[in-house]
Formats: structure tokens, sequence, C-alpha cells
């Protein structure tokens, strides 16, 4: 029996930023060349090539979704991305339903510029709010101001987007509980079909990791949590992944397609792959293949024979950690017997553990889905399958 693949999705990195914020752990760069234009025309030609390297691992599907990150992809123009997109579709076909969706800050964003965008084939938007004090985001490194982000998602709207995420952190330097609320209730003000609301982490190579700013205690921390869940909740919003918030039907299909171990082709400085192969058909073990991009934009823009560095192929006996890994985040899980359709592999090699993780209460007993006890100790529940 030969298996099917899974849904594909790519991902594109627009690497560069106006300015490093001091929490970002990102691959994204600062232009260092002060006023002058970035170079559009040779970072579009390469990638083209880059996806042009990568075509084979279509094998066939079509696109179910298009995520375009950074750095700052709103500092690229609209034509930029119309010739891209043309590109695209010229060589891998689109899903009917696609979800095209571009990360834009408020500082880099215009009126006329959503106007283009829509009008180049993006249909969503994510907008990296963080919060709306400006004292928090002059803490956060961010150049817009409170004011720029309520302009900009009104000018989005008018636009045309009608489906857009709000990018909010909570737990920032010198926060209250008070002052997260806020943020929540302003966000929710301006009429998102998505909310991305995740406490701020030190992460290394980090600006905060190198001077760790003083952050909110464990005890605000809960309660901004305990309150910001309990005001999403009565709005609407429901929770789907660990930080991820949706009015019903407008989940983040990208991001759906990665945490249920879905297939993405990522083009661009530093983009990340996983891709399954088609077997033999002599069985239903699957070969699946993770790889990177060179990461510099520097490096990237010359002219190499190959983008791809870092390739490797998941281990068979590490496959049922990277699945539940991301379908773990999901709050209502996976049916079981999708383990089979992305791994090759029976669920009967998630045992003894499955069954000690159900009889703690961690894991739903009837599909691979943790319960609302087991969220709460995620790493603690991973942790039993790192060695299976």
């Amino acid at each position: 029996m030969t298996l099917s693949l899974p849904p594909l999705s790519l991902y594109i990195h627009i690497p560069w930023c106006v300015k490093k914020c001091p929490y970002c752990d990102f691959n994204s760069h600062e232009n260092t060349q002060q006023g002058s234009e970035l170079p559009e025309t040779e970072y579009l030609a390469q990638l083209k090539l880059d996806l042009l390297e990568d075509l084979s691992f279509a094998q066939g599907r079509s696109l179910k979704s298009i995520f375009i990150g950074g750095g700052t992809p709103s500092l690229m123009s609209a034509a930029f991305y119309a010739d891209l997109l043309a590109f695209i579709s010229q060589k891998i076909s689109f899903d009917l339903s696609i979800e095209i969706t571009l990360e834009a800050n408020p500082g880099t964003t215009e009126a006329q510029r959503f106007v283009a965008y829509r009008r180049a084939g993006i249909n969503r938007l994510s907008v990296g709010v963080q919060s709306f004090h400006d004292t928090h985001l002059e803490k956060l490194g961010r150049i817009h101001s409170s004011d720029d982000a309520k302009r900009a998602i009104e000018q989005a709207k008018q636009a045309g987007f009608e489906n857009f995420n709000i990018d909010l952190m909570h737990g920032l330097p010198g926060q209250s509980p008070d002052q997260a609320m806020s943020d929540l209730q302003q966000a929710l003000s301006l009429e998102p079909t998505h909310l991305s609301w995740y406490q701020l982490t030190i992460e290394q190579n980090t600006e905060y990791f190198r001077h760790p700013p003083k952050l909110p205690t464990d005890d605000a921390l809960w309660d901004i949590q305990k309150s910001g869940m309990a005001f999403l909740a009565q709005n609407d919003f429901s929770q789907y992944e660990v930080s991820a918030f949706s009015l019903k039907g407008r989940e983040a299909q990208h991001n759906l397609n990665y945490w249920t171990f879905g297939d993405y082709i990522g083009i661009g400085a530093g983009a990340h792959s996983k891709v399954t192969l088609k077997n033999d058909g002599l069985s239903d073990s699957k070969r699946i293949l993770r790889y990177r991009k060179t990461r510099t934009p520097k490096d990237y823009l010359q002219k190499k024979p190959f983008f791809r560095v870092g390739e490797e192929t998941i281990d068979k006996s590490e496959l049922g950690f990277e699945f539940l890994m991301n379908v773990l985040r999901l709050n209502q899980g996976v049916d079981e017997s999708l383990f089979y359709q992305r791994t090759g592999l029976p669920v009967m090699a998630l045992e003894p553990q499955l069954t000690e993780l159900r009889q703690q209460g961690l894991i739903e007993p009837a599909h691979l889905g943790a319960t609302n006890k087991g969220l709460l100790f995620l790493n603690t529940v991973l942790e039993k399958f790192t060695d299976i």
C-alpha cells in the first residue's frame, strides 16, 4: 500500500528589517546601507532560482498556503510580490482556496501599499503590533507607535483585507496585568479574525539575552494568562493552538499544515523545509527530509550551484517525537490515523508511553491530543517520546 503525500505549503523568507528588535532571534538583518533601497530585483531573481531548485519536491501537489515572513516582508514592493506569485503559480498550481499571508509591520506600510498587496494576490495579513502602549513598544525596539498600528490596521481593512492576524505579546518589561488586558481589548476592537497572543520569552542570540530586562513576576504572568484567556473566550476567540486564537473558521491554514506534520518548501535566505518523498511502493515507510537555505542575505545573493545546506533525513526512531511535537500543540489534537498517514508507522509505535500518559490524564483517551492538564505540562509529555 502506497500512502498519499501530505498537503504542501510554501514559505518565503524576506531577511531584511529596518531595525533589529532586542528580543528577536529570527534570521533578520538590518539594512546597513542607510538610505539605499533593498536589492529587490536581485533577491527576486534568486527566489525564482531557489524555487526551481526545489520544484521536484512538489511531486504533483498543489499549494495549500503561502506564508511570507521575515524580517519585514512589507519592506518589499507590491510589484515584487506580484511578479513572484505569478512565477510560483506557473510552476506549482494553487488550491482554489489558497491562503497567502504577508507579515506587515505598521512602521513600514501605507494605505496605497495595502491596496497594491491585495491586487498582487495576497489575501491575508499578519500585523506585527506586539503592544498598543508606546512605552512598551519603545522598550521592545519597535519603530512604530500605537497610533501607527491602529491606522495601519484600519487601512488594511479599507484595502479589502477581511482576514488578518494581530501579533501581540504579553509579559513585557514593566507591563502590569491591566496594561496587558488593555492591549487585548484594543486588539479585538480592531476586529481581527485571528490573534497570535503569546508571552515574551528571552531567547539566546538576542540583546535581551545579553542584557536581560526585568519581567513581570510569575503571579502577574498567571493573572494575565487567566484574565486574557477568559476575555478571548467571551469574545468568541477559540484557542486552537498554544498561542493561536481565532474566530470560527478563521484558523491559519499555513500554521495548521505545520502543526499537522504537513510538508512545506522554504525559499529565501535561511528558510527551512520539510518534505516527504514518495516511497518505492514496496512498503509504507516514508523518507522525510529536512533542509535549510543559505542564511545570510549576502551569501544568498551570490550565485551558487545550490541554495540548500544542512540537509538531513529524519531517522525512523525520531519520527514519532517529531510528529507529536507538532500535533500536540493543537488544542483538539488529531485522529490517531494521521500518525500512520504522515509517518508510515503504526500508532502502536507510541506505546507504552500513550497508555501511561492517558492513565495520568495528560493525553486524551480517544485521539492524539493533550488534555487541558497535558497542555500545561506539554514539555513533560513530549519528553516521554524522545527515546521511542
